[in-house]
């Protein structure tokens, strides 16, 4: 299987010409399909397509890992891109009242900016499903990630407003992208809120195979203790996880210790790192 793996939109960019932008957008070509995980915040994911002669057209489904803006706040750039009708599977709870909230802080609305008719009205066909999906052969969605380690959390600064009030956000709609490939699978993330080594080993039961080649994207451990991300390595170790490229939410304390732990396993994957692998090694990065 030919796969090109490009990311799209990131909170840094790794070319002068191209934008950074708080959020994750990455695209995943095969021979067979053309995914997009996750949109940005607003017009990175698109312009940075159109500046690396990316044709959105060709798109053939959207992949949201949950409902935060700066995931999903590009999603009315690039339908009008794509052009025409489009799946984009989801979890039910990205349409979800999301908030911030912090104590001292001002209560901060945090979820999908657009109303779910507009987005419908320029081709949006949504497919809302709390379980894994299969895309491809070789690619699929978690769906709802179980939480099995007694390290990792939802950080508690999230919250659904509900008619009868606020309740903690459990962010059921986190889910992340896997591709089984010949090398291992590659594992997408958008933030992993629930947590990075929950979403590995669940991707490693959805698919029945063990080996890790890669896993790309955010990890938010942005404001998790020392304690949490020296067992997130460890965990990482213990699956011999072979390619890290973390980014986003994942924090510069968390970012800098991996890169110290995993040398040149490690890489910072910001706007414009393109990776293809063509059967069972080659490995580009642009």
């Amino acid at each position: 299987m030919k796969l090109c793996i490009t990311t799209l939109s990131e909170d840094t960019a790794g070319r002068s010409y191209l934008l950074a932008e708080l959020g994750m957008g990455i695209l995943v070509e095969t021979d067979d399909v053309s995914i997009l995980f996750d949109t940005g915040a607003s017009i990175s994911a698109s312009y940075n397509a159109d500046v690396l002669g990316i044709d959105f057209s060709k798109i053939d489904k959207v992949v949201l890992s949950h409902g935060h803006y700066d995931h999903t706040g590009g999603l009315r750039q690039v339908l009008r891109k794509i052009g025409e009708g489009v799946e984009i599977i989801a979890h039910p709870d990205i349409w979800a009242a999301k908030y911030s909230r912090t104590q001292g802080q001002k209560d901060r609305y945090n979820g999908i900016p657009f109303q779910r008719q507009e987005l419908e009205k320029l081709g949006a066909n949504f497919n809302l499903t709390t379980k894994s999906v299969g895309i491809t052969d070789s690619i699929m969605t978690t769906g709802e990630i179980p939480m099995i380690t007694d390290f990792e959390e939802v950080e508690p600064v999230f919250f659904v407003k509900e008619n009868s009030g606020w309740r903690l956000d459990e962010l059921l709609d986190d889910q992340a992208l896997i591709i089984n490939a010949e090398l291992g699978l590659i594992v997408i993330l958008g933030c992993a809120h629930r947590g990075l080594i929950n979403t590995l080993y669940y991707a490693q039961q959805l698919t029945d195979v063990k080996p890790i080649y890669m896993v790309l994207g955010g990890c938010h451990l942005i404001h998790a203790s020392k304690e949490r991300i020296l067992l997130t390595i460890a965990a990482l170790k213990e699956l011999s996880v072979q390619r890290l490229g973390l980014c986003h939410c994942t924090g510069l304390p968390a970012i800098m210790l991996m890169a110290h732990e995993f040398g040149d396993k490690f890489f910072f994957n910001n706007a414009g790192i393109q990776i293809h692998v063509v059967g069972s090694a080659r490995e580009d990065k642009g």
